[in-house]
């Protein structure tokens, strides 16, 4: 089991890590012609190494769930802390899941391309919901291992 929990940490640091690092960038390259050349090499890079830890994330917590018995928490404790803590992390992984798909369909299918505006304004929000939901998941992940 503590291999499984090692693997979701691991997992979790590389895509908060590697979504952090994406994140910064767009904020701190000021240069559109510097921006848009790191993003069109490093971009698709990223798409496949951050899906990658995505997966690994859903199958390494999907198992920990399982492992903890946290359908037995929402059957018999439906009330307590925990799982409250629990669902709304759950709600808000899955709510990341979803804008990533979101970014990740832009990003692949605008690569070298120009964006529409439409396009742009998905792009950059995905980004945004990705960068707080990442801390938002991560205090409830922070909740939910304290009171285990």
């Amino acid at each position: 089991m503590q291999i499984i929990l090692y693997i979701h940490i691991l997992s979790a640091t590389a895509w908060i890590g590697g979504s952090l690092l994406l994140f910064a960038l767009g904020i701190l390259l000021r240069d559109r012609c510097a921006q848009k050349q790191t993003y069109e090499h490093l971009g698709p890079i990223y798409g496949y190494f951050e899906t990658f830890w995505l997966l690994s994330l859903w199958a390494s917590g999907t198992y920990l769930y399982l492992y903890h018995g946290f359908n037995d928490v929402f059957r018999f404790s439906y009330n307590s802390d925990l799982s409250h803590m629990m669902h709304d992390k759950i709600y808000m992984v899955i709510l990341l899941t979803l804008f990533t798909f979101i970014h990740l369909y832009i990003a692949f299918k605008t690569h070298t391309c120009s964006r529409t505006k439409l396009q742009h304004l998905l792009s950059r929000g995905s980004s945004l919901a990705i960068f707080v939901l990442n801390l938002i998941v991560l205090w409830y992940a922070i909740g939910v291992r304290s009171a285990l």
